[in-house]
């Protein structure tokens, strides 16, 4: 599943981001690869907004859907 098809409050481990070179880069300077932990915090209109190592992120929807994730059950 995708980062933009959760819900606010959920959990999740990346498994893969599906971009290119450029943006693969730019996420991991931001803390976001494959492995980390994430916790969705808004994903209504606008940008998806998450918590990344106690930092709060925005992406934007495009970037988003090219996030592949996993649920966890706890955080």
């Amino acid at each position: 599943m995708m980062l933009i098809d959760l819900d606010s409050n959920d959990c999740v481990r990346v498994v893969a981001v599906e971009g290119g070179r450029c943006m693969r880069q730019q996420l991991a300077l931001r803390g976001v690869a494959e492995g980390c932990m994430l916790r969705i915090i808004s994903r209504s209109c606008g940008p998806v907004v998450v918590e990344v190592n106690g930092n709060t992120l925005a992406l934007g929807r495009g970037m988003a859907q090219k996030i592949r994730v996993t649920r966890l059950n706890g955080c």
